[in-house]
C-alpha cells in the first residue's frame, strides 16, 4: 500500500511541476505569471502589475510601458534580445483599461497629445498642454517589401496568407482587413477599425505586434521568428513601414505648413533684397565708369585752347 501511495504522491507532485512549469502567458512574454489554483495560472504585466488576458493581445499601451522596466528588473525572464534605441519607445501613461492617456508627457515637463496608436499628433508643449480627447486610428498602412526571388507571388495567394497570419497569430476579425495590395516586392495592407468593439482587437496592437515579429523581436512567450508561407514557399519580409490615419487630422500639420510657407517667404524676399542691391550697385559702378570718361573727354577738349 505504502509503495502505491508513493507513486500516487510522486505523480501529484509532478503534474503539479509541471503544470507550475507551464504557467506562462502565450501571448505576452512581458510578464510574471503564478499556478494559484489547480489549472488557474494568473500573469501581471511587468512595470504595472496589470492583470494580463493571455488568450487575446495585450494593448501597446502596456507593452510600451513593460518594455521601460530597467533590464535588471527583467533579469528572471531573459529575453533573448535587448530593446533598441531606434523602437521610438517612451515611458507612456495608460488608463486601466490599456488605452493611452491623450496626454503624454516625459521626465522633463514636456508634453505632446497621441492618438489610440499612441503616436504624437500635436507639438510638443509643457504641463500646460491639454488635450481634450484621444482621437482614433481609424486607418493603419502596412506596406513592407521581401526579398525578391526569381518570380514573383500570386496576388490572391500572397492575400490569403497575410489575412490567415492576422486573424490565427494576431487574433485580428478579417473585417478590419480592408484591403491587401501587391506589385513585387512590395506589398501593402489596409487595416480600418472605425470603432472597436470590446472583445475585438484594436488594429493598432495588431500592427505593433506584428512589427515586433518582423523585427525579431517578438511579443510571443514563443519567441520564434515569425514565418509566413505562400502556397508552401517562404515570405523572405525585407523591410516595414507602419502609417497612421487618425479621425482628425493631426494638429501640428498647420504649423508646420505656416512655418514652411513662412521660411519660403523669407527666402523669396531675402533672394529679391540681394538682386536689387547687385542691380543697384552695377547700375552705380556704370555711372561712376561713364562719368570717369566723361570728365577725361572734357579735359582732352580743353587742352588745345590752352596752348
Amino acid at each position: 500500500m505504502e509503495p502505491l501511495f508513493g507513486v500516487v504522491l510522486g505523480l501529484v507532485l509532478a503534474v503539479a511541476s509541471s503544470a507550475h512549469n507551464n504557467c506562462t502567458c502565450a501571448t505576452n512574454r512581458w510578464t510574471v505569471c503564478a499556478q494559484d489554483g489547480p489549472g488557474n495560472c494568473t500573469c501581471r504585466l511587468l512595470g504595472s502589475n496589470h492583470r494580463v488576458d493571455c488568450s487575446t493581445l495585450t494593448s501597446k499601451c502596456f507593452l510600451m510601458k513593460a518594455q521601460m522596466i530597467p533590464w535588471k528588473e527583467k533579469r528572471f525572464w531573459r529575453p533573448p534580445h535587448r530593446l533598441s534605441d531606434s523602437d521610438g519607445i517612451y515611458n507612456p501613461d495608460c488608463e486601466d483599461s490599456g488605452v493611452f492617456k491623450a496626454r503624454q508627457c516625459n521626465q522633463s515637463n514636456t508634453c505632446w497629445c497621441v492618438n489610440t496608436a499612441g503616436v504624437r499628433r500635436t507639438e510638443r508643449g509643457d504641463k500646460s498642454l491639454s488635450c481634450s480627447e484621444l482621437v482614433r486610428t481609424r486607418w493603419i498602412y502596412i506596406e513592407l517589401t521581401h526579398k525578391r526571388s526569381s518570380s514573383a507571388f500570386d496576388v490572391p495567394a500572397i492575400a490569403k496568407a497575410l489575412t490567415h497570419l492576422f486573424e490565427s497569430r494576431y487574433k485580428l476579425h478579417p473585417r478590419y482587413i480592408a484591403a491587401i495590395k501587391y506589385h513585387s516586392p512590395l506589398i501593402q495592407i489596409r487595416l480600418n477599425q472605425n470603432k472597436k468593439p470590446r472583445w475585438d482587437v484594436d488594429i493598432a496592437d495588431a500592427a505593433y505586434y506584428f512589427e515586433k515579429d518582423v523585427n525579431d523581436d517578438s511579443v510571443f512567450h514563443s519567441n520564434g521568428k515569425l514565418s509566413v508561407s505562400v502556397n508552401g514557399d517562404a515570405l523572405d519580409i525585407e523591410k516595414l513601414w507602419i502609417y497612421y490615419v487618425d479621425e482628425k487630422p493631426p494638429e501640428f500639420c498647420l504649423r508646420q505648413l505656416a512655418a514652411g510657407i513662412s521660411a519660403v517667404v523669407t527666402v523669396v524676399v531675402l533672394t529679391a533684397a540681394v538682386g536689387i542691391a547687385v542691380l543697384l550697385i552695377l547700375k552705380w559702378l556704370r555711372t561712376r565708369k561713364y562719368k570717369k570718361v566723361e570728365s577725361k573727354e572734357m579735359g582732352e577738349i580743353k587742352a588745345p585752347s590752352l596752348e
